[in-house]
């Protein structure tokens, strides 16, 4: 067995079980212990693994750089198509792989926008965590899921905030690739007191160099999944490569196409459930969504280009559900709205975190209905509600 094999199969067990002897490795593989202790001290020196007396540990949160691999994509959805690694049907265990961006919000509030040329005076401003695969990591952790998520960064000062932001939160476990050539992404946002309007400059940085070796690198995590939740705010190759990679493995795959982009035409063979919100759906399907009618009809479009499930959300008008057989339709949960900028990121989160835990997809989407309403009454995109305050309005209905 090649050492790099080797390797894979040692950080695959320690993902799921989290810590191992030298001995189990060494009776398992039937190598000397010496040889073990050299593959976990190399594996502690790529930040993957903790060593401890006797053994090792998985390192949950950690940096991850100048990946190297002798597999391709194609060798590895070869290997897999040929001998499925699970089978659709099987008991779900709550767990959640989200790949996605992670951006820092620069946000500074003005009385009103400065003219070109002209600098003004912020009377109040924040930097905070953002990024849609962040949030909806964020979502799914606090509807109790147990998430793994993905994303990259820079090498500098807003990679260590990222760093802190995530191991301080509820998400389980996270790999940050790290780029050597473009900073973590970031957007500067003005907010107008005037009217309340925004303007957004948005760079994305790192989030679009992942690379095909930082995918097959994903391999233990989504073998471990029981759903793969992936966005548009990558670059479109490498996400589309994670979904083909969990579709082999026979892992769930869903896309929340944002910000829409046409290429996701391309890869909706790859997709179980797709969840568009009304603007996406009327871009995907060429039908203007007005009326839950008009979804009716845009959900029957985007079912017939491939998908299995079409999921639209339709903001304070709930959302809907078309399998190919039925439509169901989900009412909203009434709210009063103080900051509707994560609703749909919430909403992706908490379905997939239910989805995970055996729900059905109406009753995973009723819950998710749930969450996203208490989200919105928070201030903040990665502000969410708990469990517990999520079965509380459920039940109040």
């Amino acid at each position: 067995m090649f050492t790099e094999e080797r390797h894979k199969i040692i950080l695959s067990y320690l993902d799921k079980h989290e810590k191992a002897t030298v001995q189990y490795f060494s009776d398992y593989f039937n190598v000397s212990k010496e040889t073990i202790r050299k593959d976990l001290g190399i594996l502690a020196g790529q930040r993957l693994v903790i060593r401890c007396h006797g053994g090792a540990m998985v390192l949950r949160h950690k940096f991850v750089s100048d990946i190297t691999s002798t597999e391709s994509i194609a060798s590895l959805l070869t290997k897999y198509q040929k001998n499925k690694h699970k089978h659709r049907g099987e008991k779900m265990n709550g767990q959640v792989c989200i790949l996605g961006s992670f951006n820092v919000d620069i946000v500074a509030q003005v009385a009103r926008f400065p003219k070109g040329g002209e600098s003004i005076m912020a009377k109040k401003s924040m930097i905070g965590p953002g990024g849609k695969g962040a949030n909806q990591a964020m979502a799914a952790s606090y509807a109790e899921a147990k998430v793994h998520f993905v994303a990259k960064v820079g090498k500098d000062q807003f990679s260590q905030f990222a760093y802190d932001h995530l191991s301080s939160s509820k998400i389980d476990s996270f790999t940050l690739y790290q780029s050597d050539k473009e900073p973590t992404g970031n957007a500067v946002i003005y907010v107008s007191e005037e009217d309340g309007e925004n303007m957004i400059a948005i760079y994305s940085g790192a989030n679009l160099t992942l690379t095909d070796e930082e995918i097959i690198a994903l391999e233990a995590n989504l073998k471990n999944a029981d759903i793969l939740l992936v966005q548009l705010e990558n670059n479109f190759d490498a996400m589309c490569n994670a979904m083909k990679l969990a579709k082999a493995l026979g892992v769930q795959v869903i896309l929340n196409p944002a910000p829409y982009s046409a290429e996701v035409m391309k890869a909706l063979e790859y997709i179980d459930i797709i969840t568009p919100n009304e603007t996406e759906a009327s871009f995907m399907s060429g039908i203007e969504i007005t009326d839950l009618d008009s979804a009716k009809q845009a959900a029957e479009k985007i079912y017939s280009l491939g998908v299995q499930t079409v999921i639209i959300t339709l903001g304070s008008k709930g959302s809907l559900i078309f399998d190919g057989k039925q439509h169901q339709h989900i009412k909203p949960f009434p709210a009063v709205p103080v900051d509707t900028t994560g609703a749909g990121d919430a909403f992706n989160g908490a379905f997939c975190a239910s989805l995970a835990k055996g729900q059905s997809t109406y009753q995973a989407a009723t819950y998710a209905s749930a969450f996203a309403s208490l989200a919105v009454e928070r201030e903040g995109a990665s502000n969410m509600p708990s469990h517990q305050q999520v079965l509380q309005r459920m039940n109040n209905k």
